[in-house]
């Protein structure tokens, strides 16, 4: 489980092609302390498993299936990505919980900055509308935001300067993707929900 607060802008160093899955390095000297094979790490909010460490890196590899359903397929040498070590038990929950299980990918749509802060507008797929409210919480790449607006097709988050000077959104144009995972806790109450309907119908 993680929090969405992310511990490290790290970088992909490599990006292997394996045919139907890629192997990826990438340097992050702060999650990669400790770190050993089969950790997990959060690559802009997507739960990876270290193959190895060496010299402030790690290595994983992405199957096709998440290639396709996020937006890591779109990754190459030089690209910043959010990175951040699972939750321990004991420690503060500083975001939401974050399963690093994306739902689906969104796009910048506009940015609207002022003085102290911006406006980020990302595109929202249809299926996952019905998770995302006001005030709410929503992961995009592995940042755990507040839902500022939530419309039918779209939403939008404020970016403190915080965010904007150690995550990837402050450097995401219109027209990136990002990666999105709702509040697993609405999935939950819905299909509870859903059962609960079922059931007094019979």
């Amino acid at each position: 489980m993680f929090t969405g607060i992310v511990e490290e802008l790290g970088e992909v160093t490599a990006v292997e092609n394996l045919g139907d899955a890629s192997r990826f390095r990438l340097r992050g000297p702060v999650v990669t302390d400790g770190a050993k094979h089969g950790d997990s790490i959060a690559v802009n909010g997507v739960c990876l498993t270290v193959v190895e460490t060496a010299d402030g890196e790690f290595t994983a590899d992405v199957m096709a299936e998440t290639l396709k359903r996020s937006s890591l397929g779109a990754l190459a040498a030089g690209s910043r990505v959010n990175l951040e070590r699972p939750t321990a038990v004991g420690d503060r929950l500083g975001g939401h919980i974050v399963q690093g299980h994306v739902d689906g990918t969104g796009e910048i749509l506009a940015r609207t900055p002022s003085e102290h802060w911006e406006i980020v507008k990302v595109s929202l797929p249809p299926q996952l509308a019905r998770y995302v409210v006001e005030k709410g919480s929503i992961t995009v790449d592995g940042v755990s935001l507040t839902v500022v607006d939530a419309g039918a097709d779209h939403f939008t988050i404020s970016l403190i300067p915080t965010t904007l000077a150690l995550t990837t959104l402050g450097i995401k144009q219109p027209g990136d993707p990002v990666n999105l995972e709702v509040d697993v806790i609405a999935k939950y109450v819905e299909r509870l929900l859903g059962a609960d309907g079922a059931e007094r119908a019979k």
